[in-house]
């Protein structure tokens, strides 16, 4: 290792240099300027300056779970903290690898309330794998090798790092050791053998695979698995690119609204193998899914995350992809499950076949055309709200690495996941779903995505109200409507204000024309589709909720 005297700031940039990082997402701020000086002189890395911290940590988070490497996002002292930790939580709750560098008073202004100062390894202990302050200029290179370190290894996840800024221009000497490598546990022999006798005795055993099969890149390791025993496979809240849709095995998908025909057939299975997943709140509709009736055997590379939720029979604190190379070795038992694995499959078919009529919503028949003409390589982003069930339920995500969402279920992170994911894959079509609600949150970085060329594709689905709020109003206090109401903004305009093509669209036929010139045109677009706001949800109109509360 050789010397070499440099900045702290320069020293940062070096860190990201020797981590291949090519992106940086940010909101300028003065306390860090010392960084994107030295991001200057690198032309390797393009910073990607957006309108809000909140947008460019929306951004930085789904470019990270596109890519499988760390994301970055930058931004100043308490205001640009605030601003962007709602991809901090994301990344938090969705297993992500972020590194999040925060520009901070200078040392000699703490503790007397300076200008925009807030504590900032306290402020995010509690949503981030880590949080620091450098105080050394000298322990530059180790504090920031540990974050990408932290940030990758077990479940990935955001780390914080806030950046004095009198600390940034000293220049010392710096080392840079090798970085470390991301450890990948594997379960003991022993373990294995709990696995299979288990199995040998289970009569209708089901697969639940999470966000961590896809950390591991284990995708492919677990169709084996599932091929080679006849295991039906349903993935977890917003993982459903893990396993192929369109396989005889696939049995649906776990989230919001699922079909209580894949909810039963998780309920009937007498074996529950909880691979890369938590078991959220909501994967397990509530902790209600699985039953002590039921034998669960739960690998995870977090210890913390087994046991949770439930208290498994084995417990294997593994990397799902070292956990199935293990048990794609094991013999084939004497059961067979394979009427068991096509009837399950069976259902979630049913579930998700769209009937054909010409009073169809028409959202369930945009889902059935783009699934008919994106490429198979496209990929789907997200914001929250009851619209996402028409994507949940009818499309089918047959390849990996073609959908990116956020469990945590944050509203705005539709367009700037777009961004994100399309920085990532710049050749593919990426395709942004938000509702009117959700859209405004962030709907400024439509003019990032001007700016930078990035040619995402937004439908927004404008209701006129926060839709899901609505809903569970309607549920728990009909008629009584407060707060859900929104007014009426002209999305088309709106976008070709910023420099974008606008369509705004009411019918099935001018959906397909505006799509299909912004498949061609690779420009910015969003496409306002105006929505039935009495089509509340896919299976319920606001009348239909009121009459089933008298």
């Amino acid at each position: 290792m050789k010397e070499r005297k440099e900045t702290a700031a320069q020293a940062i940039v070096h860190c990201l240099q020797q981590t291949q990082v090519e992106k940086v997402f940010c909101v300028p701020g003065e306390s860090y300027l010392a960084v994107l000086d030295a991001l200057y002189d690198t032309p390797s890395i393009e910073v990607i300056s957006a309108r809000h911290e909140g947008g460019a940590s929306f951004m930085a988070e789904a470019y990270a779970k596109s890519t499988l490497k760390p994301g970055i996002v930058m931004a100043t002292r308490a205001v640009g903290a605030a601003n962007l930790s709602i991809g901090v939580h994301t990344a938090y709750q969705d297993s992500t690898p972020l590194v999040v560098f925060l520009g901070q008073v200078h040392s000699k202004f703490r503790g007397r309330e300076g200008f925009q100062e807030v504590d900032l390894e306290q402020y995010f202990q509690s949503i981030a794998k880590w949080s620091i302050e450098l105080t050394d200029a000298e322990r530059t290179v180790e504090i920031v090798q540990r974050a990408f370190h932290i940030a990758t290894s077990g479940r990935p996840g955001p780390v914080i790092v806030s950046l004095p800024e009198d600390v940034l221009p000293q220049e010392v000497n710096m080392l840079y050791p090798p970085m470390p490598q991301r450890p990948s546990p594997a379960p003991s022999v022993w373990e294995v053998k709990q696995v299979e006798e288990i199995l040998t005795n289970a009569k209708r055993p089901v697969i639940i695979a999470g966000g961590g099969v896809k950390s591991a890149k284990a995708e492919q390791d677990l169709q084996t698995f599932a091929e080679m025993l006849h295991l039906p496979v349903v993935t977890a809240f917003r993982r459903h690119d893990v396993f192929p849709n369109d396989h005889l095995l696939y049995a649906g998908h776990l989230g919001l609204g699922t079909p209580t025909s894949i909810l039963k057939t998780v309920k009937q299975a007498d074996v529950v193998l909880a691979l890369g997943t938590r078991l959220s709140e909501v994967t397990t509709q509530d902790y209600s899914l699985l039953s002590p009736e039921q034998q669960l055997i739960h690998i995870d590379i977090d210890y913390n995350s087994i046991g949770k939720s439930y208290a498994p029979n084995v417990a294997i604190v593994a990397d799902i992809k070292e956990a199935l190379m293990q048990l794609n070795t094991l013999k084939s038992t004497s059961t067979n499950w394979e009427n068991w694995a096509f009837s399950c499959n069976a259902a979630y078919m049913q579930a998700s076949r769209k009937e054909e009529s010409s009073s169809t919503n028409i959202n369930r028949n945009i889902i059935d055309h783009i699934k008919t003409t994106l490429p198979h390589d496209a990929i789907i982003t997200n914001d929250a709200g009851n619209f996402a069930s028409w994507i949940h339920q009818f499309y089918m995500f047959n390849q990996s690495h073609t959908y990116v969402g956020p469990t945590s279920g944050a509203m705005g992170y539709g367009l700037p996941a777009a961004i994100g994911a399309k920085l990532a894959y710049p050749e593919r079509t990426v395709i942004a779903f938000a509702g009117d609600g959700g859209f405004m949150m962030t709907c400024q970085e439509l003019e990032t995505a001007v700016r930078y060329d990035i040619p995402v594709i937004c439908l927004v689905f404008n209701n006129k109200m926060y839709g899901t709020i609505r809903m569970h109003q309607e549920m728990h206090y009909p008629t009584r409507v407060v707060a859900t109401d929104l007014g009426d903004v002209r999305f088309k305009e709106l976008a070709n204000s910023m420099g974008a093509v606008g369509y705004r669209v009411t019918t099935m036929q001018e959906f397909k024309v505006a799509f299909a010139e912004s498949c061609q045109i690779k420009k910015p677009t969003v496409i306002e589709i105006m929505s039935d706001p009495e089509q509340i949800s896919v299976t319920a109109t606001i009348t239909d909720i009121r009459k089933a509360r008298k």
